[in-house]
């Protein structure tokens, strides 16, 4: 999304709409079957290479996995050269470890309950075929190292332990239903020892020496997960981000009013860098509710807030960033303003282009794509749940108007998506003049509800709010005729880095799919 690419772009017209197919399910809830609460993935993140996916739950558990279809299986690359037909290949992946990564917590002095539930994951940089990330509940941040380790066993033994058990020694001396009388060295007064049995008999000349048991590696392995470090007691409120640095030695957290920087190595320190926090809380009139690092500046790192306002902050400037480098924010109609207008302002997620150029931003009902290099106002804005609007009244007495969707881009920056309730989730073509709006269910056939939405509101309003008007009419029908359900929302969903293919969360389900 360069200059050079822009003019590319514009000639040769916008990319053709994607045409989504399903690839897996992990979890498939069974037709009536209740979801329990500590199953709901709460957090989705693939790695940079995009051969490995992470998943974190509401009962503190990260789930692994890994992709399978970059594999050969056997088959030399000579001879897929040979092939005369196209291997058409999409992202597969397979269950690889789960670990626990956060237990309940209480804390004491606050009186306050600490979930387990996994708010983010973020991959850090791979070393010695191991694999790391960072894994954050509300209060504290952990480091860890999953690698295959090969097993070790015992050997070289005397006896052998399976022939001992075989022969019901062990088993008939301790469920001896008279037990004998055994002298202090453990022999008993009949002459045989406890712990053989009867049919034991030492070799002509007794046992020519005693082998002390020796550990060996075998050559099986097991994927070992190990907390290497702890960061907490950080953060006063909940932490809502997590953000690696491209320096891949440091890292941000980011709670409701301060985000502090990491070292990796070091675990009982950090610097606060940025602080919102009024001397006087009553004073208080936004929060932060999400941060990342740019990716390739290390200097460099944005934040959104509850205001709808993205501030870019260069740490270069000073040692404490109160002080924005540049601010965005879509300056408010007039005449607009309501009850909810604050609160649908609240931007829940923001995420850099891979090349740094362009902020994605999601708010309740719309997603906005920023140039840093202009500050006026979002490049473009896609419509989301424009057609809740008349329906904000009831969105708040059932608290679905604090939802927190998440927002991703696709690895090329041509295309970017969300979720939505009903288990939707929504593709738009970011493209000059591209006019692609595609609706997904987070289902085995993703195009059964696939319907073109209004996108931009560079078209003529007219259009929109006609549409909007007919969804009012029914209850619970949304503005393309389809039913709406409150309580089945896809929060959270990624896209591959390289590929068009995107996870997405469907309570305690992970789907999968690609273009």
């Amino acid at each position: 999304m360069h200059g050079g690419d822009e003019v590319v772009a514009a000639l040769a017209g916008p990319p053709q709409p994607l045409d989504w197919k399903f690839s897996q399910v992990f979890g498939e809830r069974t037709a009536g079957e209740e979801v329990q609460e500590v199953d709901i993935i709460s957090a989705i993140e693939f790695d940079k290479t995009g051969d490995h996916l992470a998943t974190g739950d509401r009962g503190g558990r990260v789930v692994l996995f890994e992709r399978t279809d970059t594999k050969d299986h056997g088959v030399s690359r000579r001879d897929l050269e040979r092939m005369d037909y196209l291997i058409s290949r999409h992202p597969e992946f397979r269950y690889k470890t789960e670990f626990q990564s956060h237990e309940p917590e209480f804390d004491y002095l606050k009186s306050l309950e600490i979930e387990e539930k996994i708010n983010k994951i973020r991959w850090c940089q791979t070393a010695n075929s191991a694999l790391f990330l960072l894994s954050t509940n509300d209060k504290t941040i952990k480091f860890w190292k999953v690698q295959e380790k090969k097993v070790k066993k015992i050997s070289d033994m005397n006896l052998d332990p399976s022939k001992a058990v075989g022969n019901g020694s062990i088993a008939s001396s301790s469920n001896s239903s008279s037990p004998k009388p055994c002298l202090a060295n453990g022999s008993s007064l009949d002459g045989s020892y406890n712990n053989l049995s009867h049919d034991f008999s030492f070799p002509p000349g007794g046992l020519p020496s005693l082998h002390l048991p020796v550990v060996v590696t075998s050559q099986e392995t097991n994927l070992v997960a190990r907390c290497r470090r702890v960061y907490g007691h950080a953060h006063d409120y909940h932490i809502n981000s997590i953000s690696n640095n491209s320096d891949g030695e440091t890292f941000i957290s980011a709670d409701d009013l301060r985000i502090n920087l990491w070292n990796l190595e070091i675990s009982n320190q950090s610097f606060n860098i940025v602080d919102v926090k009024p001397a006087n809380m009553e004073d208080l009139t936004e929060v932060i509710t999400s941060a990342e690092f740019h990716p390739t500046h290390c200097n460099m790192l944005a934040y959104s807030s509850s205001k709808g306002s993205i501030r870019l902050i260069d740490l270069r400037q000073s040692a404490l960033c109160d002080s924005h480098a540049k601010l965005f924010e879509e300056p408010e109609a007039p005449g607009s303003r309501s009850f909810f207008t604050e609160i649908i302002a609240s931007i829940s997620d923001i995420k850099f282009a891979k090349d740094g150029r362009y902020i994605l931003s999601r708010d309740y009902m719309t997603l906005k794509l920023w140039d840093i290099n202009m500050d006026s106002g979002p490049v473009a804005t896609f419509q989301v749940h424009e057609y809740l609007r008349p329906k904000l009244c009831d969105l708040y007495e059932n608290d679905s108007i604090f939802d927190k969707f998440e927002c991703c881009l696709s690895g090329d920056g041509l295309r970017v998506a969300t979720g939505s309730y009903s288990n939707l989730f929504r593709v738009f073509g970011c493209a000059p003049g591209s006019t692609e709006a595609t609706t997904l269910e987070a289902s085995k056939n993703p195009m059964r509800r696939q319907v073109q939405t209004p996108s931009r509101p560079s078209r003529p309003l007219s259009s929109i709010t006609r549409v909007v008007r007919r969804g009012t009419e029914t209850p619970g029908v949304d503005a393309n005729g389809n039913s709406f359900d409150f309580t089945t929302k896809l929060l959270h969903l990624a896209w591959h880095p390289t590929e068009n293919s995107i996870a997405c969360a469907a309570a305690n389900s992970l789907y999968m799919y690609y273009a």
